[in-house]
């Protein structure tokens, strides 16, 4: 059951929020690019480099092993996070990006044939477009395309027609950054199943959201982001199944990655250090762990409940702008700006469907986004304006780009109330 938050206790834990930007309190609405850190998370970056600072798994010295255990307690901290049957199935990575390319490029290159298909969606990043064009154009596979509705909802019924002998990996994400789209993500998994096909998820925006079990869900691999859940920058985990795993070659070559090295022959190590090759991101694997801390603590559900307010309010919001400006508060969901060239309403939303995680995109008709993006922050206000990494979503909507306010838990509704007042303005210009 969620409980009411102490929202001003939460946001004095972030002490990046409490200044002023442009002569303006900060309004941070750009969380769907990376959600601010913590004084938890900071501080245990500080004591790693100045306390514990060693490399991993290879001294005998008691800095060494502070740091190895440190360092292996967040691995512990994400396989419960996630439910992973084993702890070894859980693989440091740099990002959600290089996770995404880990599966691509040893997976895909021993178990991808001429011919081939590989299924993705029209609303997915770029991180999970760009591999697959590579390793599907390196291996002579396909790479077919969901399609969605004016919404920004999957066509599930175009996904069951794709669907074949022929589909060995459905990549696809589990709520769109552009869009803030939850898709239904465990019917996808087990109608590939069925047909024996693998799914990656790319977590990146749901793990901070959503409730997140692997095991339940089961799915092939899951993509995860630490800066995208208060945790630093330059840390990700890709989970995987072991069987598939302990199938694939090694990403990397290089230290840590082995057992024993010869000039004639290399026997590489088990996971999860096949895939860890070199000195990893140490201390920043180490803050992670008190990120997800925060957010265990907090509690997914309370999370969840709060974004969703703040959500509400502002497509509320939004709303009663258009009804303010054309006397009319219909339903933005039909694009009928880019689909009838009919400027109706001042603010066209972009991305409507009934199930959403807090990330709201829209375009103010004759203005360009940046130029919004821009004014905005002059006020103190930060949103993210352009493609958000998703061009071909942009180009299948018939927009360039789009103003995203994207929120979290340490965000209020008073903080929703000045943007919408800001938006406002900006129409009336």
């Amino acid at each position: 059951m969620a409980h009411k938050l102490d929202i001003i206790s939460i946001r004095n834990q972030f002490p990046i929020l409490h200044q002023e930007v442009n002569g303006k309190p900060l309004i941070y609405f750009d969380n769907a690019a990376t959600t601010q850190k913590p004084q938890s998370v900071i501080d245990a970056l500080i004591k790693y480099y100045s306390h514990d600072n060693a490399n991993i798994h290879r001294a005998a010295h008691t800095l060494a092993a502070r740091s190895t255990d440190m360092f292996e307690d967040t691995r512990k901290t994400i396989q419960a996070f996630i439910n992973a049957k084993e702890v070894e199935e859980c693989i440091f990575t740099k990002g959600v990006t290089e996770s995404i390319n880990l599966v691509a490029q040893s997976w895909g290159r021993k178990f991808l044939n001429v011919g081939d298909e590989v299924i993705i969606s029209t609303m997915e990043h770029h991180s999970n477009i760009v591999p697959w064009q590579m390793i599907c154009e390196e291996k002579g596979a396909i790479l077919k395309v969901i399609p969605i509705n004016n919404a920004g909802e999957l066509l599930m019924d175009e996904y069951d027609k794709m669907l074949s002998t022929k589909t060995k990996m459905v990549a696809c994400v589990w709520v769109s950054n552009a869009l803030g789209t939850i898709n239904p993500v465990k019917n996808i998994i087990e109608k590939a199943h069925a047909l024996g096909a693998k799914v990656l998820l790319d977590g990146a925006q749901a793990c901070s959201h959503l409730e997140v079990d692997v095991q339940d869900l089961d799915c092939d691999f899951l993509a995860i982001s630490s800066h995208k859940l208060y945790g630093p920058t330059g840390v990700g985990v890709l989970y995987g199944k072991r069987e598939l795993l302990d199938a694939m070659p090694p990403y990397q070559g290089g230290g840590e990655m082995i057992k024993e090295v010869s000039f004639d022959k290399t026997t590489y190590n088990d996971i999860p250090y096949k895939f860890e090759a070199g000195t990893p991101n140490i201390g920043d694997v180490i803050a992670f762990k008190y990120a997800l801390d925060f957010v265990n603590e907090i509690g997914k559900e309370n999370i969840a409940t709060h974004e969703n307010e703040l959500l509400k309010h502002c497509v509320d919001g939004l709303l009663e702008i258009n009804q303010s400006f054309t006397g009319t508060s219909t339903s933005l969901s039909d694009r009928n700006v880019m689909s009838s060239g009919v400027e109706t309403q001042p603010i066209t939303l972009i991305g409507t469907a009934k199930e959403k995680v807090s990330v709201q995109s829209f375009i103010i008709n004759d203005m360009h986004h940046f130029d919004a993006g821009m004014m905005l922050d002059a006020k103190g206000i930060a949103v993210r304006t352009g493609h958000h990494c998703t061009q071909p979503l942009m180009n299948y909507l018939g927009v360039d780009g789009t103003i995203r306010a994207s929120f979290s838990i340490y965000n209020t509704l008073e903080e929703v109330d000045v943007f919408l007042e800001a938006v406002r303005k900006l129409v009336k210009r």
